[in-house]
C-alpha cells in the first residue's frame, strides 16, 4: 500500500512538473536562426585621383570627421585658381557693363537733343537759302529786262556801248548769283536730310539702352555662373580629403598609397557598434503570439551564452524567402510545403555593451517572452 502511494505521489509530482514546464515554455518563443546586425557604412571618394596618403588601418576606431584617405589635390587646386580667375574676369565685365548703361542713357539723350537742334538749324538754313534764291531770281529777271531795253536803245544809238556792256555784265552777274543761290538751297536741303537721319538714329536710344541693359544682365548672369563654378571647384578640392562619415571601426580597407581611384569606388567601410540589433528568423508558426514591445533575452554564442536584455521592435512584412534572389514559385507544379521563416527585429536594451564586444554577424539565440 505504501508502494502504491509513492507511485501516485510520483505521478502527481511529474504531472505538476510537466504542467509547470508547459506553462513556462509556452510563454516564450526561441530560435537559433538569428544573428546580430548593424549598420555598415561604405566609404567612397566623390572625386577621382591618385591616393597620396592613407591615415587609418584595419580595425582602427575612428570618430566622425576623422581623415581617412588623402587624394592628390594639385589638379583640383589648379581648377580652383582657374575658376577664381574666371570669376574675377566676369565681375570686371559686369562692372563695365553696369557703368555703360547710365553712360549710354545720358549720351543717347544728349544725341537726341543735339539732333533735334541740328534739324531745326538745317531747316532754317533751307528757308534762308530759298529766300536768297528768290531774291537772286528777282534780280536776275530785272537785269535781263534792263539788258533787253538797253539793247533796243543801243540799236537806236540812244545809249552808249559802255552802258550796254554794263547791263550785260550785270545780267551775267545776276545769273551767277541765282545759280549760287540754287546750289545753296540744294546744300541746305541735303543738310536737312542728314540732320533727319541723325535724329532718326538718335531716337533709337531706348533700344540702345535696352541692349546695354541686356548685356549688363548677361554679364551678371556670367558672374553667378562663375561663382557656381568656383564653388564646384572648391567642393571637388574638399572632396579630395576623404573623411569618416560616422563613428566606428575601420573594416574592409582596400585602398593603398599610389592607387588611382575613381569616384564612387569602395575604399573601406566604417562599422558603428553603438547601434546593433538582432535579426531573428522565427518560423511562421511561432509568430502567433509575438508582438512588438515584448521583452526578450538574447544569448550570444561567442561568449558562452552570455545573456543580454532586449525587446521586440518590429516584424518583417514578408518572409525571408520573398526577399531572396530566387523566390519560390509554388505554382510550378513541384510544390513542397516548407515552413517559412519571418525576420523579427529585436533591439538590445541600452547600456549593456559599453565595451563593444558585440559584432554584426555573430550567432545568437533570442528568446521572446510572449506572456
Amino acid at each position: 500500500m505504501t508502494r502504491a502511494r509513492w507511485i501516485v505521489a510520483g505521478v502527481v509530482v511529474l504531472a505538476i512538473a510537466g504542467a509547470i514546464a508547459w506553462w513556462h515554455f509556452s510563454g516564450r518563443e526561441s530560435t537559433d536562426d538569428a544573428q546580430i546586425d548593424g549598420h555598415i557604412v561604405p566609404v567612397s571618394p566623390r572625386v577621382g585621383g591618385t591616393v597620396q596618403a592613407v591615415k587609418v588601418a584595419d580595425n582602427q576606431f575612428v570618430d566622425a570627421g576623422t581623415l581617412l584617405v588623402l587624394l592628390d589635390p594639385r589638379d583640383y587646386e589648379v581648377a580652383v585658381e582657374r575658376a577664381r580667375a574666371d570669376l574675377a574676369e566676369a565681375e570686371a565685365s559686369a562692372q563695365a557693363a553696369r557703368t555703360t548703361v547710365p553712360v549710354t542713357s545720358t549720351s543717347t539723350a544728349s544725341q537726341v537733343s543735339t539732333a533735334e537742334s541740328d534739324t531745326g538749324t538745317a531747316q532754317a538754313r533751307v528757308r534762308s537759302a530759298q529766300a536768297g534764291l528768290r531774291d537772286a531770281q528777282a534780280k536776275e529777271k530785272k537785269t535781263e529786262q534792263d539788258l533787253a531795253r538797253i539793247k533796243t536803245l543801243l540799236a537806236k544809238d540812244e545809249v552808249s556801248q559802255q552802258e550796254y556792256d554794263d547791263a550785260a555784265l550785270a545780267a551775267e552777274s545776276a545769273r551767277t548769283t541765282r545759280e549760287a543761290a540754287q546750289a545753296a538751297v540744294r546744300e541746305a536741303e541735303g543738310g536737312v536730310a542728314s540732320a533727319a537721319a541723325r535724329l532718326a538714329q538718335a531716337r533709337t536710344a531706348p533700344q540702345q539702352v535696352g541692349i546695354m541693359r541686356a548685356r549688363a544682365a548677361s554679364a551678371e548672369a556670367k558672374v553667378v555662373q562663375a561663382r557656381a563654378m568656383l564653388a564646384q571647384a572648391q567642393l571637388e578640392l574638399d572632396y579630395a580629403t576623404v573623411k569618416a562619415p560616422a563613428r566606428g571601426y575601420v573594416s574592409k580597407k582596400s585602398v593603398e598609397v599610389g592607387q588611382v581611384v575613381q569616384a564612387g569606388q569602395p575604399l573601406l567601410a566604417i562599422v558603428p557598434l553603438d547601434d546593433l540589433w538582432v535579426t531573428a528568423n522565427f518560423k511562421e508558426s511561432q509568430l502567433r503570439k509575438i508582438r512588438p514591445g515584448q521583452s526578450a533575452v538574447v544569448s550570444v554564442d561567442a561568449y558562452g551564452g552570455r545573456r543580454y536584455r532586449a525587446h521586440v521592435d518590429s516584424i518583417s512584412p514578408a518572409t525571408g524567402a520573398r526577399f531572396s534572389l530566387l523566390p519560390p514559385e509554388n505554382a510550378s507544379g513541384n510544390y513542397v510545403k516548407v515552413v517559412q521563416r519571418v525576420p523579427v527585429k529585436i533591439l538590445f536594451e541600452k547600456g549593456q555593451d559599453s565595451e563593444h564586444v558585440l559584432r554584426p554577424g555573430m550567432s545568437v539565440v533570442p528568446t521572446v517572452f510572449v506572456k
